[in-house]
């Protein structure tokens, strides 16, 4: 702000442009709850606790306002919808800052689809930082739509919005010093590096650090976040749609921790966002489980913005921006009214807000593209009696590894629904090559029929898990007749489907429409014997390479611990 303007104001000569009167400040500087007076202009607050005029005066009436949320890592792909519209669901909820990494998109479409969610955040109520991709693909155990070298990063590495380098999933990369990971940590070197390494401890751990990765989401127990705490990392408690740990970690906060600990989400889909909540939602269930409200709020404001290095936020004080959000009080934790730089965006949970006219519209190209399939595709001739099943662990992404005894019939392994042991299989989705990676697995409770999606983290090919073969492709056939998405399929017939024709991963129509489409076909998912809550966002994360234990990609079986493929029957010296 000019500086004779604002000290117009200070003195009274001129009014602010908004002053709200009698609320409650969240103060996450000194750790207080007061009544004071807020003086806005030029979207930036002008003082705190003076009595200034201002053309517009707003009467809180005792109610509690905080800084502006700050998502400290989110994948804004998992909520299926485009950034304008996931701005105009979260907004009005407190998120005014999220930090984003585009790598699902960027597995499935390159520097294309990262300039693509940078095009897309232009002019929202919403500030969207960006983590660059490390991994695309994530790991060499699968095949993704394109590969993200150093050499495509750095034009990138300075850009305004550009904060660092996104989460270094490749751990195994980094401790055996692959020169492709080591440039890229070099070329971020004094930037943001953040983390993902679950389950890693003692001197990998450290190696790990000492290469400048300063923070993990993926810590699932107090004792694995308290070893990467005392080692510097800060820790950024995750509660998303699948992956929920803040009940887990929340015993780790305390006063001597408070400042190294954020709040995340990771991943949430059109059902949490509307039905929860974002980071609003967090807030509200870590007090409910406990914790102080001040620290809950420290944790969703002005810890990320200083891990960040977001100067100016995060904070209500004199010159930081007005990005302000009015809570009813601080056990319901209702959001009523939401300013961004001073301006009202959100109020009773509906946006307010009109963007500028744009250009046309962005076009991003076809992305799902397989091989010829045929019910043989899915087949898997018995080579002996015992097999390695992927055993799925309740709200969690990690998977544990079981020995079973499969169903044999002519020769061929097949379903066996009434023993909750499936077929599961991905087929390469980006270059139609001949790759299909199958497998079993149990503790997903589907009685009939098959699911799939192309949203099947980190490469994004298809995967489907099936009861039997015949329905298992035709689920596939008809994600690629919509060009991606979810399907639901029994007896040959199309249940339900989600069409994402976005890289496959989101839709161009609002929240609300996709929100009732998972919603049902969800519901035809529970009434084909899926116990899981979240079944399509379970499943997209059995292709996950990088968290333990066992996987499936298109390459086949994976062994995370190993981070080497295994062979899906067992030997008997085993």
């Amino acid at each position: 702000m000019e500086c004779q303007r604002l000290m117009a104001i200070i003195r009274g000569e001129t009014p602010a442009d908004l002053v709200l009167r009698n609320g409650k400040i969240v103060n996450v500087f000194s750790g207080e709850i007061y009544q004071a007076d807020i003086a806005v202009a030029d979207g930036k607050i002008v003082s705190v606790g003076c009595a200034i005029e201002a053309e517009e005066t707003v009467d809180l009436a005792g109610q509690v306002l905080c800084p502006g949320f700050h998502d400290a890592h989110v994948h804004i792909e998992s909520s299926m919808v485009t950034i304008p519209e996931f701005a105009r669901t979260v907004v009005p909820r407190g998120t005014t800052t999220v930090v984003i990494d585009p790598h699902e998109i960027a597995n499935v479409m390159g520097l294309d689809g990262i300039k693509y969610m940078l095009q897309s955040s232009k002019y929202q109520p919403l500030n969207v930082y960006v983590m660059l991709s490390s991994c695309v693909p994530a790991t060499h155990l699968e095949t993704s739509g394109s590969e993200l070298r150093a050499l495509d990063l750095f034009p990138y590495a300075e850009q305004e919005w550009i904060l660092g380098l996104g989460e270094m999933m490749n751990f195994p990369g980094v401790l055996a010093c692959d020169p492709e990971t080591i440039d890229k940590l070099k070329l971020f070197a004094g930037k943001k590096i953040d983390g993902h390494a679950p389950g890693l401890t003692g001197a990998e751990l450290c190696g790990y650090v000492a290469m400048g990765i300063e923070s993990d989401h993926e810590c699932t127990s107090v004792e694995e976040a308290r070893e990467k705490l005392r080692l510097g990392m800060t820790i950024m408690i995750r509660e998303g749609g699948t992956a929920k740990n803040l009940e887990a970690l929340l015993p780790l906060v305390g006063p001597e921790t408070l400042s190294r600990c954020c709040l995340c989400t990771d991943d949430r889909n059109p059902p949490n966002l509307l039905g929860e909540g974002h980071i609003d939602f967090v807030i509200r269930k870590a007090i409910s489980l406990g914790l102080d409200p001040i620290s809950a709020v420290t944790m969703a404001t002005i810890n990320p913005a200083r891990y960040f290095g977001l100067k100016k936020t995060g904070a209500i004080a004199p010159g930081y921006d007005a990005d302000l959000v009015v809570v009813e009080d601080l056990k319901s934790f209702k959001v009523s009214r939401v300013y961004k730089n001073g301006s009202l965006v959100g109020e009773d949970g509906e946006a307010v807000y009109e963007l500028p006219r744009q250009g046309r519209r962005q076009l991003i190209r076809s992305s799902v593209n397989i091989q010829w399939l045929s019910p043989a595709s899915f087949q898997i001739p018995a080579r002996g009696p015992r097999c390695r099943v992927i055993e799925m662990i309740p709200e969690q992404i990690v998977t544990g590894e079981v020995i079973l005894e499969p169903r044999i019939e002519d020769g061929l392994v097949v379903a066996d629904p009434a023993r909750d042991l499936l077929k599961i299989a991905v087929v390469e989705r980006h270059h139609a090559s001949e790759n299909l990676g199958l497998g079993l697995v149990t503790g997903f409770g589907l009685a009939r029929g098959a699911l799939a999606s192309s949203v099947a983290h980190d490469s994004h090919n298809i995967i489907v898990i099936g009861a039997n073969d015949e329905d298992m492709l035709e689920a596939v056939i008809k994600i690629r007749k919509m060009g991606g998405g979810f399907t639901a399929v029994s007896d040959g017939e199309l249940l339900a489907q989600v069409p994402l024709p976005i890289a496959g991963l989101m839709s161009d129509r609002p929240m609300e429409e996709l929100k009732d489409e998972v919603d049902h076909i969800t519901e035809i998912a529970r009434g084909m014997g899926v116990s899981n809550p979240e079944p399509f966002m379970a499943l997209s994360f059995m292709a996950l390479p990088v968290i333990p234990k066992l996987k499936i990609t298109d390459r086949g079986l994976v062994d995370v611990d190993r981070f080497d493929f295994v062979d899906l029957f067992v030997e008997e010296k085993e």
